[in-house]
């Protein structure tokens, strides 16, 4: 009986070391495990911004700055506005960790008037997948445009 058990042991032990991993695949898998647990972190001075009162017709700016806080490199692939009239452009290069990048965004007012709320989405390769920036604008009509003028 002892010998049959020996045997079931000594054969299921070499069909798990047929099972094994060589040393090269082990070593990779280890790398891709460390890498795993490294992330882009987009970290901002601000996400919203208030342009105050700008007249119809005027295009401002703003650029929101943000850092890598994370320990792998930052990529943003895309930077879509909520509306037409925004028009966003930001750092097309890996930002690495550490470093500061930009996302300036351009809002042309003309055809506006009162307070406008408008955001930009960011997408990039952080652990949430996305930012969403925020700016407002209270704009003020050009004279005689939905404003009635008192004939003298």
């Amino acid at each position: 009986m002892f010998a049959i058990a020996s045997l079931v042991l000594t054969t299921s032990c070499k069909e798990n070391a047929a099972l094994r991993i060589d040393e090269e695949t082990a070593k990779e898998a280890e790398l891709a495990h460390a890498e795993a647990g490294k992330v882009a972190v987009m970290k901002f001075e601000d996400t919203n911004f208030d342009f105050g009162t700008i007249n119809s017709g005027d295009v401002v700016e703003h650029t929101f700055t943000f850092t890598n806080a994370g320990s792998s490199d930052l990529l943003i692939s895309e930077a879509k506005a909520s509306c037409g009239c925004t028009v966003p452009s930001y750092t097309k290069t890996a930002v690495k960790p550490g470093d500061t990048g930009e996302i300036k965004v351009s809002f042309n007012s003309a055809g506006k008037s009162g307070k406008q709320n408008k955001s930009v989405t960011v997408t990039a390769n952080t652990e949430s997948g996305s930012e969403v920036l925020k700016f407002t604008a209270d704009v003020t009509p050009k004279a005689g445009v939905g404003v009635k003028q008192e004939k003298k």
